[in-house]
């Protein structure tokens, strides 16, 4: 039996500067370099300085975990650290994400890491999970799973299918961003669920006025609560976990959904 060769740095640089579509000599002049010492990294006639490889990672926009893959592949430690979110070094991110997701309610917010796992999330969030079975809110609890499992909110989606093929374009995107075994698993799981016979029982298009963006449009209490999702993410993260952890919001989309949130936050 043999065993694959590990990958070469300049190979994992020359995939990373392909996806880019970036020339040897554009990344060289980004990197105050020359085309020739690219080519040499690529072709491993040169071995890179750890600033290099970091330096290249950079104008390239390669997401963190990468970063210290590359490092790896080059003879490095990796650079970037690793952190649970539960260590008590992260005890402030902690702090500042609840009082983000506190602050937002009623609104729906939750926070999620690079496999969609929920780390935590606000009332709002709960009050839309009614309804689901039992065993998709045990721990660890997943966004996707939640989202578009049958015995999960799909149900009650009534534009699951356009709301579904969202969710699994972001996960796509994500897949060719990163080499991750998990999310393809999930992504694999998730894509695989049946979807109702009857198809969306409304589209986001419907009504006299479209929306300026798609709405996710659920069930809840007799009633549809439309919502727009955004998602925000931390600003030059220096630790892994923080470069794949996400927020994502749930705005109202009409006036009809916030008095209802409004109402249901009443005690």
């Amino acid at each position: 039996m043999t065993t694959a060769a590990p990958p070469r740095v300049g190979t994992l640089l020359r995939e990373w500067r392909d996806r880019r579509r970036i020339s040897q000599l554009e990344l060289a002049l980004r990197a105050d370099s020359s085309a020739r010492h690219i080519s040499f990294i690529e072709t491993g006639r040169s071995r890179p300085s750890q600033e290099m490889v970091l330096r290249l990672a950079d104008h390239l926009d390669v997401p963190v975990r990468e970063r210290n893959a590359l490092l790896i592949a080059a003879g490095y430690a990796p650079h970037y650290p690793e952190r649970s979110v539960d260590d008590p070094s992260m005890s402030a991110l902690r702090d500042s994400l609840e009082r983000l997701l506190t602050g937002y309610e009623p609104y729906p917010a939750l926070v999620v890491d690079g496999t969609y796992g929920v780390l935590a999330a606000n009332r709002g969030i709960a009050a839309l999970l009614e309804g689901v079975a039992e065993h998709l809110l045990r721990p660890p609890l997943n966004a996707m799973r939640l989202t578009l499992h049958p015995e999960g909110l799909a149900p009650r989606i009534r534009n699951l299918r356009e709301w579904r093929g969202h969710l699994l374009d972001q996960m796509d995107r994500q897949l060719a961003l990163m080499r991750s075994s998990p999310l393809r698993a999930l992504y694999d799981e998730v894509a695989a669920y049946p979807l109702p016979e009857s198809g969306d029982r409304e589209t986001a298009t419907a009504g006299d006025t479209p929306p300026f963006a798609l709405p996710m449009m659920i069930e809840h209490g007799g009633r549809v609560l439309s919502f727009i999702s955004t998602i925000a993410t931390f600003n030059t993260p220096m630790d892994v976990t923080v470069s794949e952890l996400a927020i994502e919001t749930f705005l109202p989309a009409d006036p009809e959904t916030a008095a209802a949130l409004g109402r249901l936050s009443q005690p």
